[in-house]
């Protein structure tokens, strides 16, 4: 049994209809554990800025998936975080390499 491509990952999820309670969820900060069977996934808002002193982030969502799931996941993130690369460059996650050396501040 071969592996589904990225593309027809995508394609099967694009088959879902969005329920219409479906509440959208943005977080900044993601922490990741894993279980001998399962992933658990807590997302939250660091609201803490460049630079400022550590503070504690609050998770408000935890989402739990086995493996299989987890996947599936990481590759239509992969396939999709490739096509944004592709057309805007790379995502760069180190903020010490995006931060603008001896920038005015304003």
């Amino acid at each position: 049994m071969t592996e589904q491509s990225p593309q027809d990952l995508v394609a099967q999820q694009q088959q879902v209809i969005e329920p219409e309670s479906l509440e959208p969820l943005y977080a900044n900060f993601v922490r990741v554990a894993g279980l001998p069977e399962e992933l658990v996934l807590d997302f939250g808002l660091n609201p803490q800025p460049f630079g400022a002193k550590p503070a504690p982030v609050k998770v408000s969502q935890r989402m739990v998936m086995n493996y299989f799931t987890a996947k599936r996941l990481w590759l239509m993130l992969g396939g999709f975080l490739q096509r944004h690369e592709q057309a805007f460059g790379n995502v760069e996650i180190d903020v010490a390499k995006r931060v603008i050396p001896n920038a005015e501040k304003r």
